[in-house]
C-alpha cells in the first residue's frame, strides 16, 4: 500500500471514529434537556386539554374535542375495560420522558404507544374518577431527525474526507516525486531538480537529494572526461608500438605476443570509452531479432562460431540501437574469451519484457559472484576472470539493460555453462 493511501485512510478512520463519537456524546447530552421539553409540552397539552373539558359547556364538548382533533391532532378517549394495549418501545428518551411525566401527573398515569391497534402517543389522565385517554402524534415524543442527522453527517464527512486527501496527498506527493527522481537516479539518468516547497522537513530532503544529484552528475561528468582523455592519450602510443613492431624484424613469435597484448590493451582501452560515454544516446524504433541476427553475421565474418539458438519475434521496441548492440558483443566477447565457441544468441519475449540470453558451455561463474561481477573494475581471479579484461564489460551491459528499464542477470545454464540474460522492458520509460 502506497504511502499516499497509508496516510488517507488512517485520518479517515480517525475522522469517521471521530465523528461517530461525537455524535454519540451529542446524542447522550442533548436527551436530558430534550426529554424535559416533551414531558413539559405534553403536561401542558394534557392539563389544557383536562381543563378545557371540566369548564366546557357539556353542549359544546363534542366540538371542542373535534376542533382539538383537527387542528391539534389531539383525540379524546374514554377509558374502558378490556382495551388492548402496546407498551412503550425500551429508549432511552421515551423512558425518561414517561418517568418525567408520570412525576408531573401522578403515578397513576398510564401510557402506551397503541390502544386496540391504533397508533400514538396514549396518556391517560383522570377528570375526578374517570378515566379518559388522550391520543397525541408519535411524533411529539419521537421527533424524526434522521435524515437531518444523515445530511449533516454525511456533509461533514465529506469534508473531513476532502481535508484528509490534502493532508496525505500534501504528505506523500513530494515523497512520490522524491522516489521516481531516485529511480532516475539508481537508473544512471539526472532527473529534474525536486521542488523545494511545503513543510520544512520536506523542504530540507528535497534541497539535500538536489544537491546530491547535482554532486553526482558533476562527479560523473568530470569521471567521463577523466576516463576519455585518458583513454584517447593511451591509444596514440600504442598505435605507434603496432607500427614498430609491423616495421621490425624481430622473431615473429615475439612479434605475435606483442601485438596480442597491444591488442588486449587496445581493447580495454575500448571498455575505458565504452563505460565513459554512458547513454546518451537517442532511441529508435528497432528489430530486435534483426539486431541479434546483424551481431551474429558480424562474428560470422571474423570467423567465430556465434550462432541463433532461437528468435521467437521479440519484435520492435524503442532502444538505443548502438547501445544495446555494444551490451550483446560484450557478452559474446566474454564468452568467447573464457568460454570459447560455440556461443548461442536467443531472443524472445516474456511478460511486459523482451529478453536477450547469450549462452555458452564454459566452466560458468561461482555462485554468489553474479552480482559482485556486475561492478565496475571486477573481475573473478580464476575460471572466467582470470585473464584480460578491465572488469567493464558487464558493468557497461548493466547500465545499458537498467537505461531500457531492465536488468543483467547470470545464471547456470541447463547441462553446464553460463547464461547471460539481458531484459528490455517494453513499456516506455
Amino acid at each position: 500500500m502506497t504511502l499516499f493511501a497509508r496516510s488517507f485512510l488512517l485520518i479517515a478512520l480517525l475522522i469517521v471514529a471521530s465523528l461517530a463519537v461525537w455524535l454519540g456524546i451529542l446524542r447522550t447530552y442533548q436527551r436530558e434537556p430534550l426529554a424535559a421539553e416533551l414531558s413539559k409540552q405534553t403536561v401542558s397539552i394534557i392539563n389544557l386539554t383536562r381543563a378545557a373539558l371540566i369548564n366546557a359547556d357539556p353542549e359544546r364538548r363534542v366540538g371542542l374535542l373535534r376542533e382539538l382533533s383537527d387542528i391539534e391532532g389531539i383525540r379524546v378517549y374514554a377509558a374502558a375495560s378490556g382495551e388492548t394495549l402496546e407498551p412503550m418501545p425500551q429508549e432511552a428518551l421515551l423512558d425518561r420522558v414517561a418517568e418525567l411525566v408520570r412525576l408531573m401527573l401522578g403515578e397513576r398515569t398510564r401510557m402506551a404507544w397503541s390502544r386496540d391497534g391504533a397508533q400514538g402517543f396514549w396518556v391517560s389522565f383522570f377528570i375526578d374518577e374517570d378515566e379518559y385517554w388522550i391520543v397525541l402524534p408519535r411524533e411529539r415524543v419521537r421527533p424524526d431527525v434522521t435524515l437531518e442527522w444523515i445530511g449533516w453527517g454525511a456533509l461533514t464527512l465529506v469534508l473531513s474526507l476532502i481535508a484528509a486527501w490534502l493532508v496525505a496527498s500534501r504528505i506523500a506527493g513530494p515523497l512520490s516525486d522524491l522516489a521516481r527522481a531516485a529511480r532516475l537516479v539508481g537508473g544512471g539518468m539526472t532527473p529534474e531538480p525536486l521542488a523545494e516547497k511545503g513543510p520544512k522537513e520536506l523542504r530540507t530532503v528535497a534541497a539535500a537529494f538536489n544537491r546530491m544529484t547535482s554532486d553526482l552528475a558533476s562527479m560523473e561528468h568530470e569521471r567521463a572526461m577523466v576516463l576519455a582523455g585518458i583513454s584517447h592519450d593511451l591509444r596514440t602510443p600504442l598505435s605507434r608500438l603496432r607500427l614498430a613492431l609491423e616495421m621490425s624484424r624481430g622473431d615473429p613469435s615475439i612479434i605475435e605476443g606483442m601485438s596480442a597484448d597491444i591488442d588486449e590493451m587496445d581493447q580495454v582501452i575500448g571498455q575505458f570509452l565504452d563505460f565513459a560515454r554512458g547513454e546518451i544516446e537517442w532511441r529508435e524504433t528497432t528489430d530486435l531479432d534483426a539486431l541479434v541476427r546483424d551481431v551474429a553475421e558480424h562474428y560470422a565474418r571474423l570467423g567465430k562460431d556465434v550462432r541463433i539458438a532461437a528468435a521467437t519475434a521479440a519484435g520492435k521496441l524503442p532502444l538505443t540501437r548502438v547501445g544495446i548492440r555494444r551490451a550483446i558483443m560484450n557478452l559474446v566477447d566474454n564468452a568467447l574469451r573464457y568460454a570459447g565457441e560455440p556461443v548461442e544468441i536467443a531472443t524472445r519475449r516474456e511478460g511486459t519484457h523482451a529478453l536477450v540470453e547469450v549462452l555458452d558451455r564454459g566452466p560458468g561463474i561461482p555462485r554468489g559472484e553474479s552480482e559482485r561481477l556486475k561492478r565496475p573494475f571486477t573481475r573473478l581471479r580464476e575460471s572466467r576472470g582470470g585473464s584480460g579484461g578491465a572488469g567493464l564489460g558487464l558493468a557497461i551491459v548493466e547500465r545499458v539493460a537498467r537505461a531500457h528499464g531492465g536488468t543483467l542477470d547470470l545464471h547456470e545454464r541447463h547441462g553446464g555453462g553460463l547464461s547471460a540474460r539481458i531484459s528490455l522492458s517494453l513499456r516506455p520509460s
